[in-house]
């Protein structure tokens, strides 16, 4: 007879860093007195920016506005001759220095084409032939694009430090029962940090107060609070919502979380999407060849043109050098792929390179894991079964005595239920056999705590059916007799359904890879509605699958916890990992990390990659077809500097624009 007692357990440099709460307090007190705020300081220095950046070129406009007035509206007898160049030298020189300069600076470091070349040679080719109105306005153009440009991309790397650099640079500590604010990369670990409300945490700690709300958007993209209790870990970059709130410090400030994923989101540009590698050699390689070409364009028609005029050809060549100018490629692709991080980012997904984004846009085939990817990871003990002569209380001791020598989540489940583990009880020959449980002898009796094979594996008889219970089960056998078991339960996502429909939505096949036993894979496959499904594999298993999908599929990504599956990340094409608040391992060895354990970013990030290529490729398109048409006209005679300004400035401030879109984009 069995008895059953149910227990149901119920984001390049990123700026200035953030000052803590009480210094903000003070600036605040400062700006009050002066009437004028921090916000009306940002926005006093951004005006004073804007003006110096724009300013040569509004100079420069003015100039050139008059002189095209003075040649074709008014008679102005004096705007003549060395007047009339010296005014237009005057408008070019305001603009054309720098770039000028540039070009300089590029030749002396071996970069000879440089698009600052092209610009230079053929704006003074303007003016060598009396063209002194459109070589102003070549280089005036060219000169407000380099200027959109560079907001563009400051624009990028300020709305990453927004959303990641959250790092105060003060924090209270508490030292000989006194308060006293530190510099933060002066405290060690074990100091006590206190932080008020509204305070953003700046270094890892665990908790001492009972119990306090954070806000951890810095870290996960999400806002709503985040409610830990005495003992749990904060991360620095959580803003402390309620009351005041003790933390012991566990990471210097160098070493934490948000410094780690900062350095991250940094280096990501060091990893070079393809796409974005071929544009920049076949930039090298296009720039000489249009200098030739120009060069060919003024002088080859010598030889074939009877009426020719070198004035003409000389025009048509600068024509073409205007058009060719690569700017509007070398700097909207990677730019696009900037924001395409930035947006990762901006909702907690972390991309460590373009590459990666590039990989994402091509994934055909998802892998998962289960534990901890589409379930919470946290396991409860749901039954416990005994039989009835069995000492239910005693057997549960010295199972939860056992489990304390394990760091599996189960064993965690074990001492939630049961309770404090008694430490009295003295166990001999502790061994934890893999993929099976745990032995050990307790006053010389052998004791088995794990799965049927360890049953099977001591020849235990025992009268439960495994495969008649959905949920992982911990069986129990003490002195050669079998006792009974113990299930636990681990709860499903809330958005792990939702993230299966969006992947089959994309036409991404989905598998799930697990260690646990089958039919509680196949339980959960199928209320997910995963269709391949495995479970009962050990590392090596996963190894083998992982080989065959990617010898029958396209592009594999692996969804994980990147430390158990290193193996299987390290053959998959892409590595996503999840949990990247948990594990210092996921960031350094996954190439995407999602940081707030939500499976429903892995078809976002999916959806990021297709859209960043998607506005890549538009750029890439965009200034070909341009490009080429404009050439040909211009090599025929048939576009002027102002078509081919439009060809050059234009088309890159159009890719600028389009690349910066995705980062208002929502997915």
């Amino acid at each position: 007879m069995i008895h059953t007692d149910k227990n149901q357990q119920h984001s390049v440099t990123y700026g200035q860093t953030t000052t803590c709460c009480a210094s903000d307090d003070k600036n605040n007190a400062q700006g009050d007195r002066n009437n004028v705020g921090p916000a009306e300081h940002e926005r006093g220095a951004d005006a004073i920016n804007m003006l110096q950046l724009f300013g040569p070129s509004i100079i420069s406009f003015l100039f050139l506005f008059v002189g095209i007035s003075f040649d074709h509206f008014f008679n102005v007898v004096f705007f003549t001759g060395w007047v009339r160049i010296c005014w237009y030298l005057l408008a070019y020189a305001i603009v054309g220095f720098p770039v000028l300069r540039e070009a300089f600076e590029s030749i002396r470091k071996g970069d000879v084409f440089s698009e600052f070349l092209l610009m230079g040679i053929a704006t003074a080719g303007a003016f060598a032939i009396g063209e002194y109105p459109e070589g102003v306005a070549v280089m005036l153009f060219y000169s407000v694009g380099e200027v959109f440009q560079q907001l563009a991309v400051s624009r990028a790397k300020k709305n990453i430090k927004s959303l990641l650099d959250q790092r105060p640079e003060e924090v209270t500590v508490i030292r000989d029962r006194s308060a006293e604010i530190v510099k933060a990369e002066r405290v060690v670990i074990n100091e006590v940090v206190e932080l008020k409300p509204g305070e953003k945490l700046a270094l890892d700690g665990e908790l001492l107060s009972d119990r306090a709300s954070f806000n951890t958007s810095a870290l996960t993209g999400e806002s709503k609070p985040d409610t830990k209790i005495k003992g749990e870990p904060v991360l620095a970059g959580m803003i402390n919502l309620n009351t005041v709130a003790q933390v012991k410090v566990t990471t210097v400030f160098k070493d934490s979380k948000l410094s780690k994923i900062l350095e991250l989101v940094q280096n990501a540009t060091s990893q070079k999407a393809p796409t974005e590698l071929f544009i920049r050699k076949f930039a090298k390689i296009y720039t000489p060849i249009v200098v030739f070409l120009a060069i060919a364009i003024c002088l080859l028609p010598i030889f074939f043109v009877s009426d020719y005029v070198f004035q003409e050809w000389l025009y048509r060549a600068l024509v073409f050098l205007v058009i060719s100018c690569p700017c509007a490629l070398v700097i909207s692709i990677p730019l696009g792929y900037f924001g395409g991080v930035g947006a990762a980012s901006r909702h907690g997904i972390l991309v460590k390179g373009s590459n990666f984004l590039d990989a994402l846009a091509k994934v055909q085939h998802i892998v998962m894991d289960k534990t901890g990817t589409m379930t919470e990871g946290v396991f409860k003990v749901k039954e416990n079964v005994f039989r009835e002569e069995s000492n239910r209380d005693e057997l549960l001791q010295l199972v939860n005595r056992l489990e304390s020598y394990s760091s599996h989540p189960i064993a965690t489940a074990i001492h939630e239920f049961v309770g404090v583990v008694n430490q009295e009880i003295l166990l001999q020959n502790v061994e934890e056999i893999p993929g099976q449980g745990l032995r050990a002898e307790a006053e010389g009796k052998l004791l088995l705590v794990g799965n049927f094979k360890l049953m099977d594996a001591y020849s235990i008889s025992y009268d439960t059916n495994p495969e008649n219970i959905v949920d992982t089960v911990i069986a129990i056998a003490y002195d050669n007799i079998y006792h009974g078991y113990l299930t636990i339960s681990d709860r499903i996502k809330d958005d792990a359904q939702i993230t299966i429909e969006k992947l089959n939505a994309l036409n991404i096949k989905v598998t799930m890879l697990s260690g646990d036993k089958s039919a509680v894979v196949k339980f959960v496959a199928d209320k997910l509605g995963i269709k391949n499904a495995f479970g009962d594999l050990l590392p090596e298993g996963k190894v083998d699958k992982i080989k065959e999908i990617k010898h029958n599929k396209g592009l594999v990504a692996f969804v994980g916890d990147g430390v158990n599956d290193a193996p299987v990340v390290a053959l998959s094409d892409i590595g996503i990992a999840m949990g990247g608040l948990g594990s210092d391992a996921t960031i350094e060895t996954a190439d995407v990390v999602i940081q707030d354990d939500k499976p429903s970013k892995i078809p976002m990030a999916i959806k990021i990659g297709k859209q960043t290529k998607r506005i890549v490729l538009q750029n890439i398109t965009l200034a070909f077809v341009v490009k080429g048409v404009v050439l040909i006209l211009g090599a025929g005679g048939l576009a002027t500097m102002w078509e081919a300004v439009f060809a050059d400035v234009g088309v890159a401030l159009l890719a600028i624009l389009n690349a910066i879109r995705i980062q208002r984009m929502n997915f």
